[in-house]
């Protein structure tokens, strides 16, 4: 059993970003971007935004499962914001430090809903 899916946004930095999707990847989650896209990308020294979703179950694989489908707001090198999704496990994700307030938060939130797709903002780049 899982703790309750929390309803709060993490911050990280694109190293732990990179270690995150590396993790995704190492453990065939569906939700992902590809490492060597987010290294040409996401900007280096900047911070993106975790919000988990929706839990995730796998029957199938229960050594990964479950798994908690969080919202992602990157930083893209442009300076612009996208929304992707990431495949977390619940323990990585808890791991990482709570350190938004309510306003912050109710920001990231808001920002997230009117963020372009991964998809879109690749298609209006080219």
């Amino acid at each position: 059993m899982t703790a309750a899916l929390p309803r709060t946004i993490r911050v990280i930095d694109t190293e732990r970003l990179l270690l995150l999707e590396e993790e995704a990847e190492r453990s065939g989650f569906s939700q992902r971007l590809p490492v060597d896209w987010l290294r040409h990308h996401a900007e280096a020294t900047a911070v993106h935004y975790l919000f988990p979703a929706m839990e995730h179950r796998l029957h199938h694989r229960p050594e990964v499962s479950p798994q908690w489908r969080c919202q992602l707001l990157l930083t893209v090198r442009t300076g612009e914001e996208v929304l992707s999704l990431l495949d977390v496990l619940p323990a990585t994700f808890q791991a990482l430090p709570e350190t938004l307030d309510a306003a912050a938060r109710t920001d990231i939130a808001s920002r997230m809903e009117s963020a372009l797709s991964v998809r879109e903002w690749v298609e209006r780049s080219q």
